[in-house]
């Protein structure tokens, strides 16, 4: 294991069973002894929410066809994550879904609906937010102080700005930082099947520098109150960043679309709540990779079971979608019940000045 970085094995056995019923049960219990532990030790330090991009998304995929709505798309916020914490004492900063947005077009199913609605229109109903940098950099954080990057999943990807390229031709957008890439998905990503091919950026890996990539298989703890758990179904090797905050238990995860895909009983959105009841589910997946299915419901039923209880609304739990259903008048009926909007957490430290690993890395190599 990577120094810093501790395997978690509450899991394991679980997941291991084969058969989905039994494996649903083992998961949840195995859950609830993993968040008795995580809930009663430390807090990370900070957290913030930086806005990306508006985008639109097929309202059967948002709610697996359960929304009784006339719109057949419903306007999302994607959001990339910055989180401090403490490792073995020292301060840590992970970015979580730093999305490449100009890049992410390139996504099959995306370059198809921008080709059908033309690119006018289709940046009409792309919002606009400043780059992440800027972002960040109004947090007094630069691209060279982030230590880790990670994705929930691979979809819509493009890492050759994010890690550069072994030509040389394109530089990492954050010089120091590891991305962590369950190796599983990395692998799919080679040779993709039919159900996955719309949503992989093709060549979004091709000639990456791999030596900042620290591939995984396992849980992990991060450091203090940042775990990094495997949520499988979504992808094969889709994953939940689980937070420790003030305010409780977070979840950031694209396996839903809104705080109602995780309490769909307590849902006011038109139709969620009437399939549950009368096909007996607990959760609504988002589901435009339908492969499976059965594995993503039980991954959700795992973020139900670690993250607490929303204070202001105790039916819904604090999972916050990494790209969450935004109220549109384009999309009228298919407003969540609750909105998260952002996780907000601590105060942002700013880190000790360092360079970019590129240059260390020259002048360790000058010459006396």
């Amino acid at each position: 294991m990577t120094a810093g970085l501790e395997r978690i094995g509450d899991l394991d056995e679980a997941w291991s069973e084969v058969r989905h019923g039994p494996q649903l049960r083992a998961v949840r219990r195995a859950g609830e002894r993993l968040r008795d532990r995580f809930v009663n030790g430390s807090r990370c330090v900070a957290v913030r929410t930086l806005p990306l991009s508006t985008l639109a998304y097929p309202t059967r995929y948002a709610f697996w066809a359960a929304a009784v709505a006339p719109a057949p798309f419903v306007m999302m916020t994607h959001r990339c994550v910055l989180v401090q914490f403490l490792q073995r004492g020292e301060l840590k900063n992970l970015l979580f879904n730093p999305t490449d947005v100009q890049a992410a077009k390139a996504t099959p199913f995306f370059a198809r609906f921008i080709e059908t609605l033309g690119t006018r229109l289709s940046d009409l109903a792309a919002g606009k937010f400043d780059p992440l940098e800027s972002q960040l950099a109004r947090l007094g954080v630069k691209p060279e102080d982030i230590d880790y990057v990670a994705f929930d999943h691979f979809h819509t990807q493009d890492l050759r700005g994010l890690l550069g390229t072994d030509d040389g031709a394109r530089p990492p957008r954050f010089p120091n930082a590891k991305l962590l890439a369950p190796k599983n998905e990395w692998d799919d990503w080679d040779d993709l099947h039919p159900f996955q091919r719309a949503w992989f950026v093709r060549d979004g890996k091709m000639g990456v520098r791999t030596d900042g990539v620290i591939f995984t298989n396992d849980d992990l703890a991060l450091g203090d109150g940042v775990m990094l758990l495997r949520t499988p179904g979504h992808t094969s090797g889709n994953q939940t960043l689980f937070l420790n905050t003030d305010s409780g238990v977070w979840g950031i995860s694209e396996n839903g679309t809104a705080a109602d895909n995780w309490s769909p009983l307590d849902s006011r959105i038109k139709g969620l709540a009437f399939l549950c009841k009368k096909q007996d589910l607990d959760v609504v997946l988002n589901a435009n990779t339908p492969e499976l299915g059965a594995v993503q419901y039980t991954s959700m039923i795992l973020e139900r079971t670690i993250v607490d209880r929303v204070r202001r609304a105790p039916a819904f739990v604090q999972m916050f979608p990494s790209s969450e259903v935004t109220p549109s008048l384009l999309a009228p009926g298919l407003t969540p019940t609750l909105l998260h909007r952002a996780i907000t957490h601590g105060e942002v430290s700013r880190p000790i000045e360092r360079a970019p690993a590129s240059r260390v890395a020259q002048a360790a190599h000058a010459p006396a």
